[in-house]
């Protein structure tokens, strides 16, 4: 048996690319441990940084979103496939173990998204929550960040979108339903499978599929609409439950469904390869050679338009298969479009309402 780190994704600890690190210290370390008869397990450093601004343009086409904003970098989540892990190298740590160890808490969001809505320079646009990082990882629990970003966006009555794996939204029902009142929210769950090992070794700090499920059950009848989004499907572990999980989802009350094909762009790649062969040696060849099989022979493919949907005739199944789910389950719904016809740029709000 391979050391693994328990409760986390990352199975390594890789170096940023930008540093040119010796690693005589750590290496000393771990045999220091080891002579010891002690495990490096890590622990979570939340670490206060104070940006320039906080509202960021999405250039890509193939998401569809306009403006993301993060008021967490890193998380703590710790999902093996997150293409978010290579952004953590700005900052200057690894995107293995250190995208769930060390977070980076904004602590000036709220003041920065105040101001970004007094320029006369915004154009009212829908702004989604967790674009990068997931805006309800645990530390909000203490924190309240997401919140208080709530209250702004519905203080200016700006559109808003939140894209989450964690139940803790629910804490949020009284703010969303009065944003949701003037079509000002929305919120899309992510579901990668319904089986809870799958999850637990593929997103190991995230909520149950059973919290997940009530979450949308709940939100439904508060009068918040609820997207789902099946990302990524990952070939040879949970390219099977397609059909089960729209059904699933439609019958507690999602309006929409999307999804994207797994891609391990950057340092993904080796980062999941390691966790596969760790985490489920069995599977790990087939698993890999699936996802290569949809990317022209490669882990990843970059090419806008084919990269979140893959190539060739099982990508073709897969995404047919949505096709299907979506026309038998879910022909009947539609997501509202958010609004931005209320925005005010005043300093006055209703945050007593709160």
């Amino acid at each position: 048996m391979k050391e693994c780190f328990t409760g986390r994704g990352a199975q390594q600890k890789v170096e940023n690319k930008f540093f040119d690190l010796s690693h005589e210290f750590r290496d000393d370390y771990k045999e220091h441990l080891h002579r010891e008869g002690l495990s490096e397990q890590p622990k979570t450093d939340f670490i206060a940084t104070f940006p320039k601004t906080i509202v960021t343009k999405v250039q890509s086409p193939d998401v569809h979103m306009s403006y993301s904003l993060n008021p967490y970098q890193g998380c703590e989540h710790g999902c093996i496939y997150c293409y978010a892990r290579n952004s953590h190298q700005y900052w200057g740590y690894g995107p293995g173990i250190d995208f769930e160890q060390k977070i980076l808490v904004k602590q000036n969001c709220i003041q920065l998204l105040e101001e970004f809505f007094q320029k006369k320079s915004w154009n009212p646009a829908p702004i989604v929550l967790s674009g990068n990082t997931d805006c309800y990882q645990p530390i909000e629990k203490k924190l309240q960040l997401t919140r208080s970003l709530l209250e702004v966006f519905f203080k200016y009555k700006n559109p808003v979108g939140i894209i989450t794996k964690n139940a803790l939204v629910q804490r949020d029902i009284d703010i969303l339903t009065a944003l949701a009142q003037d079509q000002l929210a929305m919120v899309w769950i992510s579901i990668t499978t319904l089986s809870e090992e799958t999850r637990r070794i593929l997103e190991p700090r995230t909520a149950t599929i059973k919290k997940r499920l009530e979450t949308i059950e709940k939100l439904t009848q508060a009068g918040i609409p609820v997207g789902v989004m099946v990302a990524p499907v990952i070939p040879g572990l949970t390219s099977h439950e397609i059909l089960p999980i729209v059904k699933e989802v439609s019958d507690r009350g999602a309006l929409k469904i999307g999804h994207t094909i797994v891609r391990l762009n950057g340092a993904i790649g080796s980062i999941f390869e390691d966790w596969a062969y760790k985490k489920m040696p069995n599977k790990a060849a087939k698993i890999l050679h699936q996802i290569a099989a949809f990317h022209g022979g490669q882990l990843n493919d970059s090419s806008f338009q084919t990269r979140m949907r893959g190539s060739g005739p099982v990508a073709s199944q897969i995404n047919r298969q949505f096709e299907i789910a979506k026309k038998k389950y879910m022909s009947d719904r539609e997501l509202p479009e958010l609004s931005t016809k209320n925005f005010v740029r005043t300093d006055r709000g209703q945050l007593g309402l709160f």
